[in-house]
């Protein structure tokens, strides 16, 4: 055999070596698949169903409700300012500290004013024995009654000079008027102080504060004093139940927003001045049912929820139920209209359904609130 016929054996024996690994990857590579269709498809008669996750709607006593920002007031709250000019002698101006009614804050210098006292304390003196010596003389005709008249006249107007004089002293000493903390204050003694010259402020320390906030013409037209409202800080916390005292009889014509004045206890809100978020309620509570808020779906459709319902082999399918949503309390929707309490609805999952479409469920049943 020549050398050109073994050499052309060889390449065949190795082509053919070759084919036929191929051919058997190919085998195999189809028979895999094959397989793999066969174990996924459903046998026959067997429908797929949509995995999904279920709540049960509960039923929620329910009363609208509109937010507003308030401002926390005290029940009296001053700018303190003093009536008359002149320098200062005391100061009791601490900031913080709590004052009680009477409590001197700023008394000015009075030396002039309290030297003039003493000169008309003095003829007030004098003015009192003239009309008493003449009151005797009176008596044995050595005077006449003008001179009587005239000498109580003196009298009179020196004792309305000591009080018109002790009047100013007192208007330059500045008292608190109320139980009060003092706010900050840049007042020293010495300085000299116009009339007029802010002093510091004063917020009431009591039991309770205001809280002011303002509603649409509509809202206020459907409340009342005595009415409550939830106040709560805008750091958070717990909410405060808060009385309505005042509704404010003009509506501003800017905004068409009207003033209410409520009124709760101190210790549940923020300082003087902070912001606070007021609940206000609308109308009387009325039934509504909660589902949980991924449940509540929107689309082309409209505003829907996927209801699970048995069908007449008892086997779980899904219908498309148009809703009217209401308020969403955390993560929870309520539904004015359109399921009913106790109805099954996918929670999850809903985004692949189609109507009439089977489906397995695992049960969350929603917390009420």
């Amino acid at each position: 055999m020549s050398q050109s016929q073994s050499r052309r054996r060889s390449w065949i024996r190795a082509l053919s070596l070759i084919g036929a690994v191929l051919g058997t990857g190919i085998a195999l590579t189809a028979w895999k698949n094959h397989a793999l269709r066969a174990s996924s498809a459903p046998g026959p008669g067997i429908e797929p169903a949509e995995a999904v996750s279920t709540a049960i709607a509960q039923s929620h006593p329910h009363r609208s409700t509109v937010s507003a920002i308030g401002t926390v007031r005290a029940l009296r709250s001053i700018t303190l300012r003093n009536e008359l000019p002149g320098s200062v002698r005391r100061v009791a101006l601490t900031p913080g500290r709590i004052v009680e009614p009477g409590d001197v804050l700023v008394a000015l210098d009075v030396s002039v004013e309290t030297a003039d006292l003493h000169a008309r304390q003095a003829q007030l003196a004098l003015a009192q024995t003239t009309l008493d010596r003449m009151l005797s003389l009176v008596a044995r005709r050595a005077v006449s009654q003008e001179d009587v008249d005239r000498a109580r006249s003196e009298r009179d107007v020196a004792a309305a000079e000591i009080e018109r004089i002790k009047a100013t002293i007192e208007r330059k000493t500045i008292r608190a008027p109320f139980r009060a903390r003092i706010g900050l204050s840049d007042v020293h003694v010495g300085q000299y102080l116009s009339e007029g010259t802010d002093l510091t402020t004063l917020q009431s320390v009591e039991s309770s504060v205001h809280v002011d906030f303002a509603v649409s013409q509509s809202v206020a037209s459907a409340l009342a004093v005595g009415d409550t409202v939830q106040v709560e800080a805008m750091a958070g916390g717990e909410p405060a139940s808060a009385r309505i005292e005042a509704i404010d009889a003009l509506v501003d014509q800017t905004t068409r927003n009207a003033e209410v004045r409520a009124r709760v206890s101190h210790d549940r809100v923020a300082a003087p001045g902070a912001s606070v978020r007021v609940t206000v309620p609308l109308g009387e509570p009325r039934p509504a049912v909660g589902i949980p808020a991924s449940a509540l779906r929107r689309g082309p459709e409209g505003t829907h929820v996927w209801v699970i319902e048995a069908d007449s082999a008892s086997k779980p399918r899904a219908h498309l139920r148009p809703v009217v949503a209401g308020d969403v309390l955390g993560d929870e929707v309520l539904i004015l209209r359109g399921i009913d309490a106790g109805d099954t609805v996918a929670a999850s999952g809903s985004f692949k359904l189609r109507d009439g479409a089977l489906v397995a469920s695992q049960v969350a049943t929603a917390e009420g609130r």
